[in-house]
């Protein structure tokens, strides 16, 4: 039986940018496939190219090399109509509410433009409907309270509820969160994330959630997947429990082990891992080999500075790109097949 065609997919996508004589290498052979309803993170330390593979998702840029196909079509060869219908059926929330919002305009004006420009709504009466049940959905209640106000007259957190809105007017199929939580307080993070959640089961939103916060991640994407990115690449991806639970990759474990835990017997208790250098390499001279290797306690001299590992299962189920790794699961596989 032959598997439904994902509704995202990128297939060996590359990113540079130019610094004067100099190559910026963002993202490298990153390849991701995205089920319809299905709630992918793409979690990782700040400059690992996390938000440029959402800006590429959404259109906002192209990729220098490798396809981006949507719901089987790639979007490089979409013109006029069929781009335009993309366009709307993946949206983008941004990450700083104060920056996103016209502050010239209230909550009315701002969501019914997209209401009208697409013809959505035929009328005044329509279109204020529409936007009060947009701030319904959001959980701006009442909505007549909200409609007519500016966005200074908002917190932080409600103005990230009308970014929210706003990417909902047009009725899309995917939604790109680039760190979405991260500048509204901690107090209300967890409200917002519940809001996503139910917004994703109501609407069978399919969701690209951005995030440094490997703990945001774990709690929004419980039934969903994650993928852990380093330096312009995926090193591990899987399901989030399997991920938080049991990560293979070495990053992935420094980033779990740096997580605050509730219950101070488990952080005084909580195995650490020390890593070789605190210091993230420069894109622009991005090491041989694993990219890692570095900072790696893994490090196995003269492999993973000289071969570039790759995306392979491990012992768990999820895909890990490590020598290391990958050595200890062919290990046990040939233990198993010596036993039977």
């Amino acid at each position: 039986m032959s598997q439904p065609t994902p509704i995202l997919s990128l297939q060996g996508v590359h990113k540079y940018f130019k610094a004067g004589r100099k190559t910026i290498r963002v993202l490298q052979d990153v390849s991701l496939e995205v089920a319809e309803g299905e709630i992918v993170c793409l979690v990782g330390e700040s400059g690992c190219g996390k938000t440029t593979t959402g800006k590429i998702i959404a259109g906002l840029a192209a990729p220098t090399a490798g396809k981006v196909f949507f719901e089987g079509r790639d979007v490089s060869q979409l013109r006029g109509e069929d781009f335009r219908a993309y366009r709307r059926a993946v949206q983008i929330v941004h990450q700083d509410p104060y920056a996103s919002l016209n502050p010239t305009q209230t909550l009315y004006r701002m969501l019914s433009f997209p209401l009208f420009r697409h013809r959505l709504v035929r009328n005044g009466a329509q279109a204020r409907a529409r936007v009060l049940e947009l701030l319904q959905l959001v959980d701006l209640t009442p909505p007549e309270d909200f409609i007519d106000k500016f966005p200074h007259q908002l917190s932080g957190g409600q103005r990230q509820r009308v970014s929210i809105a706003r990417a909902l007017t047009v009725n899309p199929r995917l939604i790109v969160a680039d760190e979405p939580v991260s500048m509204v307080d901690v107090s209300i993070r967890v409200s917002l994330l519940n809001t996503l959640s139910d917004l994703q089961r109501r609407l069978r939103l399919t969701f690209v959630f951005i995030t440094h916060d490997l703990a945001v991640a774990r709690y929004f994407a419980w039934e969903g997947r994650i993928a852990v990115m380093y330096l312009g690449r995926i090193v591990e991806i899987g399901s989030a429990p399997e991920v938080t639970a049991q990560p293979q990759h070495p990053y992935t474990r420094a980033l779990i082990t740096s997580l605050p835990e509730p219950d101070p017997e488990l952080t005084r208790h909580k195995e650490r891992l020390s890593l070789r250098s605190e210091d993230i390499p420069s894109l622009l001279r991005i090491p041989s080999g694993c990219a890692f290797h570095p900072r790696c306690p893994w490090h196995v001299p003269k492999v993973c500075d000289v071969t570039l590992p790759e995306l392979a299962p491990t012992e768990g189920r999820s895909l890990a790109a490590c020598h290391v790794t990958a050595q200890t699961s062919r290990h046990l596989e040939a233990l198993s097949a010596q036993k039977a």
